[in-house]
């Protein structure tokens, strides 16, 4: 890449990262151009779509929190592991408000640029519930893709401004429930 493209995309992804914090997944890529003084196509030229932009904002962020689930499942019991990594999962969704909505709708879609960083995603939450379920620690009437639903449930609910202030206490009910027996009926 020539030395100016290198530094428009830098600076693309630096203003990026400031727009998104202060606006969320739904910001403007038109915006985002303006404040980088870089033209709208050579954002395109780039990141030729929305997802593909936060395929490389989101990439090191989400392949930190795949590692993250290995070295909890390293040093810590299984249901311990897979509190403390939902709970980390939970915050990293409030660093990116929006985002749950991007990684849904990229989760079962194979074309999505964010598709492999969300099935590897998936794929830790899904390893750490096995592993406390084949330990007796969590309900085994649930899956990977209900464990991840119940953690993109959790961060909506941490962005909704009513909701936000009890996060937490909503966090230890779901995480508990996830620990716990199924409900009888």
């Amino acid at each position: 890449m020539r030395a100016d493209a290198q530094k428009n995309y830098a600076l693309i992804l630096s203003v990026a990262r400031d727009v998104v914090a202060e606006q969320g997944a739904d910001a403007s890529l038109r915006d985002i151009a303006r404040r980088a003084d870089v033209g709208l196509g050579t954002l395109y030229r780039h990141f030729p779509s929305r997802e593909a932009l936060f395929d490389v904002l989101l990439r090191s962020s989400l392949d930190q929190l795949t590692g993250l689930a290995a070295e909890l499942e390293a040093a810590h019991a299984p249901d311990e592991a897979l509190v403390a990594w939902a709970r980390d999962a939970v915050a990293w969704t409030q660093q990116f408000r929006g985002v749950v909505d991007l990684m849904a709708a990229a989760m079962d879609d194979e074309t999505s640029p964010l598709y492999v960083a969300c099935k590897a995603v998936r794929s830790s939450g899904a390893r750490l519930l096995a592993r406390a379920q084949a330990e007796g620690t969590a309900r085994k009437d649930i899956d990977g893709a209900d464990f991840l639903a119940l953690i993109a449930g959790l961060a909506w609910l941490g962005e909704q401004a009513a909701f936000a202030p009890r996060a937490p206490h909503l966090f230890g009910i779901v995480t508990g429930a996830l620990l716990g027996a199924p409900a009888k009926r």
